[in-house]
């Protein structure tokens, strides 16, 4: 596993911390970093620089050849590392693994997987912010995307697809909807029409797919939301004697309810739709977000991910991907 040092707000610090927990058998994690970073017995590529979270993307992987985030992508392009974990700039991720990992054949966009914590059991939203602007045939091409990664990691068979839009209505939302949802009835799918941002966390979809501005936004508006509402309550229950006794009593529940709801335990989203398997991270990860995520990139390999995107995008939807650009070229 290459793992960038220098990405995220709270690096290097709890990047090497997290590596550290995500050491096990089977799970190598390799630090890319700048001379001098205290390891604690990691393997450690030395590199020069790093690219900051306000960069410009594609400006920062050209003009930056040896930061810490372009050789761990670079890793996975020239067969070095099996995966890819940063916490850096997520434009960056996608500029850099666009030119050394490079897409699957008929990919026009990969997308950004994040898993949801529903109430029946974790969901997949995609895309989680990879592509602001989105075409009606990337999101059938995420939601093929997103169904096999269902399938793999998650383990569900036929997974329920719905789109995200103002209402469940096939006639609700915006141009982009309208045409995706006629696309995807004829996806060769399990589709069930559109579903609405109240409902990510009901588990009413498997995949819920949306393009990467919708999906940002919604992501970020549940994380916020989660964060609030559980300092809330703990507030609450430390406010006085009364609260806190009855605290102790609800404890264990709170635990649990918070171990399900809480960004950390997944640590990130996986990058879909390449030729290899690149892991973003959350920007303000912290030891125990770095380390899921570390594990989530070898799960990826464990289930080869890569392998069955490849074979399971459709023959069709690889043509339809060809043929809206001159010459099958995107």
């Amino acid at each position: 596993m290459a793992v960038d040092a220098l990405g995220g707000d709270r690096a290097p610090s709890e990047i090497v911390a997290g590596a550290l927990d995500a050491r096990a058998p089977g799970i190598v994690p390799v630090l890319y970093g700048p001379a001098g970073l205290d390891t604690h017995g990691l393997e450690h590529v030395v590199c020069d620089g790093a690219v900051g979270m306000d960069d410009k993307p594609a400006e920062a992987v050209r003009a930056k050849p040896g930061s810490s985030l372009v050789r761990a992508v670079r890793a996975v392009g020239d067969g070095d590392a099996q995966a890819v974990v940063s916490a850096g700039n997520t434009g960056a991720m996608l500029a850099a693994s666009l030119l050394h990992v490079r897409r699957l054949p008929g990919v026009l966009r990969p997308g950004i997987a994040v898993l949801l914590p529903a109430a029946a059991g974790p969901s997949v939203l995609i895309d989680a912010g990879a592509n602001a602007d989105a075409r009606p045939e990337h999101l059938v091409q995420f939601a093929h995307m997103g169904a096999v990664f269902a399938e793999e990691i998650l383990e569900v068979a036929e997974p329920r697809v719905r789109l995200l839009s103002i209402g469940e209505e096939p006639e609700k939302g915006n141009q982009l909807t309208l045409e995706a949802h006629a696309l995807l009835a004829d996806a060769g799918l399990r589709f069930e029409g559109n579903t609405e941002g109240r409902t990510l966390l009901e588990g009413e979809a498997d995949v819920v797919v949306c393009d990467g501005f919708t999906g940002n936004v919604a992501l970020k508006t549940l994380e916020g939301t989660i964060g609030s509402v559980l300092d809330a309550l703990r507030h609450e229950i430390d406010a006085n004697v009364r609260g806190r006794l009855g605290g102790a009593l609800i404890r264990p529940a709170a635990r649990r309810v918070r171990a399900r709801l809480d960004v950390d335990t997944h640590g990130g989203g996986y990058l879909l739709g390449l030729q290899g398997i690149v892991v973003i991270a959350h920007g303000a990860s912290s030891r125990r977000a770095t380390a899921n995520a570390i594990r989530m990139a070898a799960r990826g390999v464990e289930h080869d991910i890569v392998g069955r995107l490849r074979e399971s995008l459709p023959e069709r939807v690889v043509e339809s991907a060809r043929s809206t650009t001159p010459n099958g070229n995107k």
